[in-house]
């Protein structure tokens, strides 16, 4: 189905595009720390390779099919170590004034 020739080719890979910018926020969420970002991906593409392997009891041999997911990848573990490195080097408020009156 991947493709660069036909529409549903095109419209499936611009789904697995936004599917790691999605997943790029999960990793915000969910993970929180920069460093642990392309570990976690790695690991969610790899179960979705068995997955593939597995649902169409085959190999995937198609270029367009590991390009896609090269891509893929690399965005949702650069995007998603760019957010995380954001939340973690926020600064850290020092007030001045006590929290509690004792």
């Amino acid at each position: 189905i991947l493709g660069f020739s036909t529409p549903p080719g095109r419209l499936s890979m611009m789904a697995f595009i936004l599917n790691a910018l999605t997943c790029a926020l999960g990793l915000l969420y969910f993970i929180r720390r920069g460093k642990q970002c392309l570990d976690f991906t790695v690991t969610v593409h790899f179960f979705h390779l068995l997955g593939c392997w597995i649902y169409n009891s085959r190999f995937p041999s198609t270029l367009t099919w590991w390009l896609v997911h090269i891509v893929c990848t690399a965005l949702m573990a650069a995007i998603g170590e760019y957010l995380c490195m954001r939340i973690e080097l926020r600064e850290i408020p020092l007030n001045s004034t006590p929290k509690s009156n004792v």
